[in-house]
């Protein structure tokens, strides 16, 4: 089972998916693709850390996301936090647009190789403002163009918001508790 969990800031996505990872097995490996850039970053990795406790493996993959899926081994379930952390991280290491999209068409086809449940978490940057600097609208756009390659290659969508988490996919629309 392939799962994409969206939504916006604070909505309850991380929680929702860690919950989900635990009901889908007991060898679970958590795969972090945040940096500490800074003491507030770092503080926002602890506190994630501590939430999850010990019952994920945790593998840190700001840029190496693809390989670090690859290479795990003997796991029920993965749950990657955050893809759009990874974007920027690749945006920001320079990679132009098509070069982000290949790795995403990587990162779908890992996730249809591998035996593992897969719960990927994410951030809907879409539907704000448009973004005031190039940078900032490349991101948005190449996290929206992302967001639907993914959305193609798994089996279920969740979305977040107002704290309540909506299943999209399968279908009929509902509510779910989060």
């Amino acid at each position: 089972m392939r799962i994409l969990v969206g939504g916006g800031a604070r909505s309850g996505k991380s929680a929702f998916a860690l919950g989900l990872a635990r009901r889908l097995g007991p060898r679970r490996v958590y795969v972090a693709t945040g940096k500490a850039v800074d003491l507030e970053m770092a503080a926002r990795i602890a506190r994630h850390a501590k939430e999850r406790g010990a019952d994920f493996r945790t593998v840190e993959a700001p840029l190496g996301l693809v390989e670090a899926l690859r290479g795990i081994e003997g796991a029920d379930v993965v749950v990657v936090d955050c893809v759009t952390f990874w974007l920027s991280n690749l945006l920001l290491r320079g990679d132009s647009e098509e070069e982000v999209l290949g790795q995403v068409e990587r990162l779908a086809g890992t996730l249809r190789e591998k035996p593992f449940h897969a719960i990927l978490v994410t951030n809907e940057v879409g539907m704000g403002v448009v973004p005031d600097t190039p940078l900032g609208r490349a991101f948005r756009d190449v996290a929206g163009r992302a967001h639907q390659a993914i959305a193609r290659a798994v089996d279920e969508v969740y979305f977040g918001a107002l704290g309540m988490m909506v299943r999209l996919r399968p279908q009929p629309l509902a509510v779910v508790a989060p």
